[in-house]
């Protein structure tokens, strides 16, 4: 029967399994919290059904839990930050103050992530800026999963792009999605529950869309919009390793236990709204786009599931919350 939690039981299960598993506590909250911000918003696969896969990875070495990241400014307006193979959350975290003191001295600034591990949902990073009031872009490249166009082998991860734009008493405006048509880890969900998926999300071993999940994990990834998706994969490959990451084709399996640690990387360029004016003229642009019927913003949904979970919690199946408490998460 499946167990109800609230965000507030979703991120200490989450941290317990962390520390269990060898993560320092002040890490652990922060990967926690991106668990529990992911459960939110109603993204399981990148939730508590990713943290089996990060407590496997801290077991095999694949992340340090006890990493401690370092920064530094080789140039105005440009903060680079070594992650030591640890978690991106923490590293990100430790470094968002100094960051944001930058972007509000230079009005706009980059900060880099490199010997990073994967950055989940990729708009946590960006929301947080927005909440200090800032506008925000995010890159995060990840292991191979995507073959260049008119190819059939991976080459490029999934590779998502964040947006977030802070909103004058509402909810930042994000905007979080892949290079590719879903996430890998939907494709791995269907597969681990036997079901079918849609033709446009993966493609089999000979490059052919397929309905079964586990040719499509045999194959690559199904790119957005075909040859423009190629195409942003490959420009998010290059900003998400400015900072000395490897690029996609070279990082380790995100996924199953082989390999060492995947060395990826995040970049973020935000900047201060206030210099280019940009919060009056924000609000009339939404409203003038969603006065068409049928017309939502980005983000509705995952606000609505964000209110569903806050008042009733969030259902998790038994099998996947007795394998989170077998990793130490009670």
């Amino acid at each position: 029967m499946p167990v109800t939690l609230t965000l507030e039981a979703v991120e200490s299960l989450a941290r317990n399994a962390l520390i269990a598993c060898g993560t320092s506590e002040g890490n652990a909250a922060a990967v926690a919290n991106s668990i529990a911000a992911a459960e939110a918003d109603g993204i399981r696969t990148v939730g508590l059904g990713f943290l089996p896969i990060y407590c496997r990875h801290l077991k095999v070495g694949k992340v340090d839990g006890k990493a401690s990241a370092k920064w530094h400014a080789p140039a105005p307006g440009v903060l680079e930050v070594d992650a030591y193979h640890g978690f991106c959350h923490a590293a990100y975290k430790a470094a968002e103050a100094d960051y944001i003191r930058m972007v509000r001295h230079q009005g706009i600034a980059i900060m880099t992530l490199n010997r990073s591990y994967t950055a989940g949902v990729l708009g946590w990073f960006v929301e947080s800026l927005a909440n200090h009031g800032l506008l925000a872009l995010g890159f995060a490249n990840a292991s191979p999963a995507i073959a260049p166009y008119g190819g059939t082998k991976p080459f490029f991860g999934t590779n998502p792009l964040a947006f977030a734009i802070p909103r004058t008493g509402r909810t930042a405006l994000v905007i979080d999605q892949s290079s590719s048509t879903t996430a890998m880890v939907n494709v791995i969900d269907a597969a681990r529950h036997d079901r079918s998926i849609p033709a446009d999300w993966a493609l089999d071993e000979n490059g052919v869309p397929t309905t079964d999940p586990a040719r499509g994990l045999a194959g690559s990834m199904a790119a957005a919009g075909g040859y423009k998706g190629v195409s942003l994969a490959l420009m998010v490959d290059i900003l998400a390793a400015l900072g000395g990451a490897q690029f996609s084709y070279q990082a380790s399996s995100l996924i199953d236990d082989s390999g060492g640690p995947p060395n990826v990387g995040q970049s973020f360029i935000a900047l201060d709204p206030d210099v280019f004016n940009i919060a009056d003229r924000l609000e009339p642009l939404l409203t003038v786009m969603i006065s068409q019927p049928g017309v939502r913003l980005p983000g509705d949904r995952r606000i609505a599931c964000r209110d569903r979970a806050a008042s009733d919690g969030v259902s998790v199946d038994d099998e996947l919350f007795l394998e989170i408490e077998s990793y130490g998460g009670r």
